[in-house]
């Protein structure tokens, strides 16, 4: 009988495994670098608004290099280099507290009775009491901090002038690969003249970090073939 129902369920987690198979690799299946940052300049462009008319024949060109010969020498054009420095700390906190209490009594009782009839023996009547009380309290704390320096270029320019900004960090130490992406759009006002752009001046920020590895795989919850052979088999 044990041996029946061993093989039983044997049957059913492999065939629990190759039905859901199929799913975990498509949901496994992640966007490439080229994919995320095309969706990226998709949104920021939406967002833009249109671009100045410009009107040929002029001498000025807006864009022309001799329009930067007094300005400081930083990003302005696409493919320019740029220092972004995140800097991004954030802390919450928030609490709760329930006290309430309610009492009920009730009864019910004859005085008197006709004649000679005592009505000690009956009284009380009906008699009732309950009572309810509930006291909670509840507390949560969350804090993270992310500083570090990265060297991106200017993946596009928008039509008002703002310029669309990208670093990407990747290192491999110790059989770890970490990756960091940065994106987002900067007023070129907001570029200081050491060509440096603080990660709170970016609109439409988007950090990314991502780690694969010893550390990571040790850390990361189990895949969903072995949460279900986990839940079957009672681990």
């Amino acid at each position: 009988m044990k041996n029946s129902l061993r093989q039983l369920v044997s049957f059913t987690a492999a065939l629990l495994i190759v039905a859901l198979l199929p799913s975990a690799e498509a949901r496994t299946k992640f966007k490439s670098p080229q994919e995320l940052r095309q969706e990226y300049l998709q949104r920021v462009t939406q967002t833009s608004g249109t671009a100045e008319p410009v009107f040929t024949g002029s001498l000025w060109v807006p864009d022309g290099r001799l329009t930067y010969m007094a300005s400081d020498y930083k990003a302005s054009r696409v493919n320019d280099s740029i220092i972004i420095q995140v800097v991004q700390q954030t802390t919450s906190s928030a609490s709760g507290g329930t006290d309430a209490q309610r009492t009920f009594d009730t009864s019910s009782a004859v005085t008197a009775l006709p004649g000679r009839l005592k009505v000690g023996g009956i009284n009380p009547l009906f008699a009732a009491n309950s009572s309810n009380k509930l006291k909670g309290q509840g507390q949560i704390s969350s804090a993270s901090r992310l500083q570090t320096s990265l060297s991106g270029q200017v993946i596009s320019v928008l039509p008002n002038g703002n310029l669309v900004v990208e670093a990407q960090r990747e290192v491999l130490l110790n059989h770890e690969r970490e990756t960091a992406t940065v994106r987002g759009v900067v007023r070129p006002g907001d570029v200081s003249p050491n060509n440096v752009v603080l990660s709170t001046s970016l609109a439409n920020l988007e950090i990314e970090l991502k780690g694969k590895g010893v550390v990571s795989d040790a850390t990361r919850p189990p895949n969903v073939i072995m949460r279900s052979l986990q839940w079957i088999f009672g681990f």
